[in-house]
C-alpha cells in the first residue's frame, strides 16, 4: 500500500491495485474517508467516523497537495 504522507494524526495513500479516477484513502482519528479527484478538487466519495472539524483540514491538506497526490499516484501505476 503506497503511502502518501502522514500530516496532521492522518495518512493519506493508495492501495497498489487502485482503478481510475485518481483517487486518495485517508485514515486516522478514528475515522476513514476516500476522495476522488474530479476536475481539479477532491471531492469526498466516501467518509465514516471522521469528526466534522477534522474535515476542514483534512480537504485543506488534499487541495495545497493536490499535484504531490497526481504525481504520486502517476509514478506508482505508471511503473508497475
Amino acid at each position: 500500500m503506497p503511502e502518501v504522507f502522514r500530516l496532521f494524526g492522518f495518512t493519506y495513500y493508495f492501495f497498489s491495485r487502485e482503478h481510475k479516477p485518481v483517487h486518495v484513502h485517508i485514515e486516522g482519528a478514528e475515522g476513514y474517508a476516500v476522495y476522488d479527484l474530479e476536475g481539479q478538487r477532491f471531492v469526498q466519495r466516501y467518509s465514516k467516523g471522521i469528526k466534522a472539524g477534522d474535515f476542514k483540514r483534512v480537504e485543506a491538506v488534499l487541495e495545497e497537495n493536490r499535484e504531490t497526490i497526481v504525481n504520486s499516484w502517476n509514478v506508482f501505476f505508471n511503473n508497475k
